[in-house]
């Protein structure tokens, strides 16, 4: 449902009780996530595996999830009532990332990662669709882009929180993953009491193909690209991988995997900084040339990697780069996917955008992994830098034909 005021009626607030209660969620659940994530490359290593493994959990749990995005935006859209599926959902996710701490095994962190991001893909289009119904066509940017900000804001505090608690718990693994249900259950809190839903119309059912072939060319048009770009959007503990193996023969593995985590709280603050500005520029100029210049901004990032010498300070620019494109891809794709189609198919379109992301980061990881793992790092992140800049090419050739439908 879209808030259009009738006339000589006041336009509502965009931040509102429901755009409020989505983004606390949004900061708490990540807050939760982020510490197992953050920790989980070291949980790894502990193990002795390579980065191959690192990779292949990132992308099989993103693939998987891709896939319970799509089936809950089709499956939801014909719902009265959504918010249930999203109390669930987070719900899920809360269980199965604090069961990391019961692993004692790579495939076990595989399971549980990918039971968590089952959760996690269910959620998604639903938070979305519930998040554009809250607002108006014309602050789809501003909620998106604080919901966003507040989501980065929890994986400020959460890689922050894992530096702390590896210290206060001297690296004992299970007691850290324990302490991820406190934020996680929080979150389930707010979505099941502060958010609001707005009464609506379920669609009529129709097969999913069908439902597929209603959205509007414009749209599949943006999904090209979307794709395109997220075929070498690697996961970004990669990232934290690379700062900690690079820094490692020189500084140790303990003082290594601490600076790597706090370059990672780096990248965070960047990410919530410019998440809201990416918002607001969204609402005011053409959003294909700020998410064009965001898959740059990309390319940029991995080239860096391939040809800039990896010191502490290059390595904190290349952190800086990856948290600003990653504010601005994210928040300029949903407002975008928001803006194409009609209220009553933001649940099919925003879980097919997810869906799209998602088997993007599910080869993007698995590659670059593979690739760095057979070839090391120039040659796996000159594959993402040669994607990246595709997907901004196609962005700009195709924004001038997203408009029609």
């Amino acid at each position: 449902m879209n808030l259009e005021p009738a006339p000589g009626e006041p336009r509502p607030r965009w931040l509102n009780r429901t755009v409020l209660g989505i983004g606390l969620a949004s900061l708490f659940s990540d807050w939760s996530h982020e510490i197992a994530t953050t920790v989980m490359p070291a949980f790894l290593a502990t193990m002795g595996v390579a980065a191959f493994w690192v990779g292949l959990i990132e992308g099989v749990s993103d693939g998987l999830a891709s896939f319970a995005k799509m089936a809950s935006g089709y499956y939801t859209d014909k719902l009265r009532r959504r918010k249930p599926v999203l109390v669930i959902g987070y719900l899920v996710t809360a269980l199965g990332t604090a069961a990391f701490g019961l692993a004692t095994a790579a495939w076990h962190v595989l399971v549980a990662r990918s039971v968590a991001w089952l959760g996690r893909g269910v959620r998604t289009p639903v938070r979305k669709a519930l998040l554009a119904g809250a607002v108006t066509k014309e602050t789809y940017g501003r909620a998106f882009g604080f919901e966003r900000m507040m989501d980065t804001l929890g994986a400020i505090v959460g890689p922050a929180t894992a530096f702390f608690l590896l210290g206060a718990f001297h690296h004992h693994y299970p007691s850290l993953f324990a302490v991820t249900l406190v934020p996680s259950l929080i979150a389930v809190g707010l979505i099941a009491f502060v958010v609001r839903e707005k009464e609506r119309q379920p669609v009529p059912h129709v097969s999913f193909g069908e439902r597929l072939r209603r959205l509007p060319p414009s749209f599949r048009k943006f999904l090209v690209a979307v794709g395109l770009f997220g075929a070498g959007d690697f996961a970004h503990t990669l990232l934290i991988l690379l700062a900690t193996q690079k820094l490692m023969p020189e500084l140790g593995a303990t003082k290594a995997a601490s600076i790597a985590v706090g370059l990672y709280v780096l990248h965070n603050v960047f990410y919530a900084g410019f998440a809201f500005l990416a918002g607001w520029l969204a609402d005011r100029f053409p959003k294909h040339l700020v998410l064009a210049s965001g898959y740059a901004l990309a390319a940029v990032m991995a080239l860096a990697i391939v040809f800039l010498p990896i010191t502490v300070g290059t390595l904190a620019a290349i952190f800086i780069l990856g948290g600003v494109y990653v504010a601005i891809e994210e928040t300029l794709e949903d407002a975008f996917c928001a803006e194409l189609v009609g209220p009553e198919q933001h649940g099919m379109a925003f879980g097919t955008l997810a869906t799209v992301n998602g088997v993007g980061d599910f080869l993007s990881s698995i590659i670059v992994g593979a690739l760095w793992t057979a070839f090391g790092t120039e040659v796996a992140f000159a594959y993402s830098a040669v994607l990246f800049a595709a997907g901004a090419l196609l962005v700009l050739r195709t924004s001038t034909r997203w408009g029609a439908a």
